[in-house]
């Protein structure tokens, strides 16, 4: 069933999306996730809701709200009523629906594990209530020979088996192999995307399995949105979030996604026991993982020893006593904004907080979302502190 687009999603929409549609640049002014952030908590603050601000009577709240985001930008944000029919019309012929954090049907483990973090809208295709189902999160490299494809899929077999929600990224190689895997055995699956979920929903592989309420396809990004690297990496979380338990087939070590996303799960997020594979090849990256609190995956073979990977008993093991403690963003941002003074390459940035390219990366993105560093350049990726703008 397609959720109904609520007035409180049509305002973040107006305030949050690109709004992609062809012929029309995105909007330049669109809030990032870190000023929609600090206007929500005003709203709250204000014991307001978004849609308040497309209300007839919303002039005095919109000043209300001018301390926070210029007064100006907002109306030209919540002018665009227009074109926000015409993108939702043409999600629709796509089957695709989107709900924001002011919903009921929004996922409660992502608002409940990643709090102000969780994305203010998602987009998606598919049953919406196969995502408040849990289940085995899988995630792994790009790049795999066919003996990982296999064990992968042999995975996701057993997940469908057992009646787990198969939860994945959506990506080739390991991704693409447990949620496959799991479709082909009449198992549930929950695929979310980095980018391109227009393209992916139109897919022949899923036709059916959407068809048939098997998968759900989602994804925080408008649904024509391109690829890029943060994206991939941010969306990692939510990925452990929805899932009751996960397994990392591959990583490479100190590098990528899969090794930013785990490393992010069990020293920051740490919502769901992370396991690592243990047989079959070695991996340096597995290994890695193991060293900073990674559960070693048992292989189980029937449901009592399947099961008992989700029990509460099966903690992820606190990281080292030298690594950074969890939530001390604040003392990391500050000191990238002392460094970014002037503008540096993420992997200057790594060097300089001695941490790996890939944690680098996770934090100068986040810093990016909210509003507090831009990109220079891209290649190599260049940052910088975020020059104010006029509407700042």
């Amino acid at each position: 069933m397609t959720p109904h687009l609520s007035f409180n999603t049509q305002a973040i929409l107006l305030l949050t999306s690109p709004l992609l549609a062809r012929g029309i640049p995105p909007c330049s002014e669109r809030l990032t996730p870190g000023e929609y952030k600090r206007l929500a908590r005003h709203l709250r603050e204000l014991q307001r809701q978004p849609a308040d601000l497309i209300a007839p009577d919303a002039a005095e709240l919109l000043h209300a709200c001018h301390p926070i985001i210029d007064e100006n930008r907002l109306h030209r944000l919540l002018a665009r009523g227009l074109l926000l029919a015409q993108v939702v019309d043409h999600w629709r012929t796509r089957s695709i629906w989107v709900i924001s954090r002011a919903d009921a049907s929004y996922p409660r483990q992502l608002k409940a594990h990643l709090k102000e973090d969780s994305p203010a809208v998602l987009y998606g295709c598919g049953d919406i209530g196969l995502l408040g189902k849990g289940g085995l999160a899988v995630v792994g490299s790009r790049q795999v020979d066919d003996e990982l494809v296999k064990y992968t899929a042999s995975v996701a077999r057993l997940a469908a088996r057992f009646g787990k929600t198969l939860i994945s990224g959506g990506a080739r190689g390991i991704d693409q192999a447990a949620m496959f895997g799991a479709l082909e055995a009449g198992g549930n699956v929950c695929g979310v995307l980095a980018d391109s979920l227009e393209r992916a929903a139109l897919q022949r592989e899923y036709r059916h399995p959407l068809l048939e309420g098997r998968l759900v396809l989602i994804s925080p990004y408008d649904p024509v949105a391109g690829f890029h690297v943060g994206s991939a990496m941010q969306r990692n979380k939510l990925i452990y979030s929805l899932a009751e338990a996960a397994l990392v087939v591959q990583s490479d070590l100190d590098k990528g996604g899969t090794w930013a996303g785990a490393v992010e799960q069990l020293e920051r997020y740490r919502c769901v026991p992370v396991y690592a594979r243990a047989t079959a090849k070695p991996s340096p990256g597995l290994d890695g993982l193991r060293q900073k609190g990674a559960l070693v995956w048992p292989d189980p073979q029937d449901e009592a020893a399947f099961q008992a990977l989700f029990s509460s008993s099966h903690e992820p093991v606190p990281p080292p006593e030298t690594a950074d403690p969890p939530n001390d963003f604040n003392n990391i941002s500050q000191r990238i904004q002392q460094l970014l003074q002037k503008p540096m390459r993420d992997g200057e940035v790594a060097k300089a907080l001695e941490v790996s390219l890939a944690q680098a990366k996770v934090w100068l993105q986040r810093l990016m979302e909210e509003g507090v560093l831009e990109m220079r350049a891209r290649k190599p990726a260049t940052y910088a502190i975020r020059q104010k703008g006029l509407f700042d």
